[in-house]
């Protein structure tokens, strides 16, 4: 049975998703895109008509809508009359639009944890202050939520699962390690939306070791950290949305994320964020204009989409899981490796965004078949991991293993 799709969103990440429905609408019928600029989702079917993206023949559609009025995204909802919502939006957005799902009674997916726009890294566990709270009218109501279905939230809670369940009897630490090896040509820029990304790395440093909450800040513990296709890489222990969730189901291990920086990038953000321009709370100008100052900043920079065209290199994202078997110790990696000019010539986007834009296809795709079709509100780390990365290996993600017995497909 086919199910329509609404995208809300319109950057590099829904321009993935899009093209990645159309490749598998004979599964998830009409696809609908829904932002506040209807330019941007016309320029996304316009993209997906250039590349011959759709498999079979079906609705491409673009719709104008606020996605913080949720009335307005439940009307859209019921207009339309899709059964799934991906929101790749802004994480400013996702309780309006999880209320909209909640409402009409269709499937919600998000890529992101919830953010308030006046607060910075709240008190963890993050999903905690939003979406866990939800989670009963959820069930109420018999509407399946999955949250932080990208890659990292997303995919890396799948490969913690695979790992936790087929490699070992217990764990003891998981640690997410994203390594981009890219190059924009730019003299800097985000891969995300700058307002999010810098957001992410202006606040404490949550990460869950020997059983309790520690806090670091931002570039105080570092690691090399030496990998498939890319070599080594310097990383940062940095806060991020899975580390709260994993935390909560595998209590007894160690959690921890590590992203990848490279001096520049350092030095930059250091400089803004001394000078308080990273800041979220209004100033007033001289000639007694009031302005965000991290706006401002966001203005300034490159618009992460428009990367795409020149980005060359390649990423590698994935789970260093350490744990016993048999009470012997055992360390598994489980990782994907991405191209970032691949993504480009296939979907028009870069390899961010690609490894955020597919895996909510893929989740789309077992909430059509009725393998993810849970009626509640999950993290990923709470379902079957096998049946999506079975289909990431199609769709093009795939997933390899990395233990004591060599580097292979994680299947074979």
């Amino acid at each position: 049975m086919k199910r329509n799709v609404l995208i809300i969103g319109a950057g590099g990440v829904a321009q993935v998703t899009a093209h990645k429905c159309a490749q598998n609408n004979d599964v998830l019928g009409d696809i609908h895109i829904a932002s506040r600029t209807i330019a941007k989702c016309d320029a996304i079917i316009d993209s997906i008509i250039e590349k011959g993206s759709l498999k079979t023949k079906g609705v491409l559609k673009s719709h104008a809508v606020d996605a913080m009025n949720s009335k307005a995204v439940a009307q859209l909802i019921r207009d339309t009359g899709v059964d799934i919502v991906i929101n790749v939006g802004s994480a400013f957005v996702n309780m309006y639009v999880l209320e909209a799902c909640i409402e009409t009674g269709v499937a919600y997916m998000d890529t992101a944890i919830h953010e308030d726009p006046e607060k910075i890294c709240e008190s963890p566990p993050w999903y905690g202050n939003y979406e866990w709270q939800r989670r009963d009218r959820c069930k109420a109501a018999n509407v399946t939520a999955i949250l932080g279905i990208g890659f990292d939230p997303g995919v890396v809670n799948a490969y913690a699962k695979l790992a936790i369940s087929d490699y070992m009897d217990d764990v003891k630490s998981i640690d997410i390690v994203d390594i981009n090896a890219g190059k924009h040509n730019e003299w800097f820029a985000t891969n995300f939306d700058p307002e999010i990304n810098f957001r992410e790395f202006t606040g404490t440093v949550y990460s869950w070791q020997n059983g309790d909450w520690q806090s670091n800040k931002m570039f105080e513990v570092g690691k090399v950290w030496d990998l498939p296709t890319v070599g080594e890489q310097q990383a940062y222990m940095t806060g991020h949305d899975e580390v709260h969730s994993l935390a909560t189901n595998y209590p007894q291990a160690d959690v921890r994320f590590w992203m990848g920086f490279g001096d520049h990038y350092i030095n930059v953000f250091t400089v803004l964020n001394n000078l308080g321009l990273l800041s979220e709370q209004p100033v007033k100008t001289a000639e007694g204009t009031e302005v965000i100052p991290l706006k401002v900043v966001k203005a300034v920079l490159p618009d992460p989409a428009s990367l795409a065209p020149q980005y060359s290199g390649k990423t590698c994202i994935g789970d260093v899981v350490k744990g016993t078997k048999d009470g012997q110790d055992v360390e598994v990696f489980i990782y994907n490796v991405a191209d970032h000019k691949d993504a480009y010539t296939e979907v028009g986007s870069q390899g961010i965004s690609y490894t955020a834009g597919v895996p909510p296809v893929a989740a789309a795709m077992l909430i059509a078949n009725g393998t993810w079709d849970v009626g509640t509100m999950v993290n990923v780390e709470e379902l079957d991991p096998k049946p999506f990365l079975e289909i990431l290996d199609t769709i093009g993600l795939p997933t390899r293993v990395k233990d004591a017995n060599g580097d292979r497909p994680w299947n074979a």
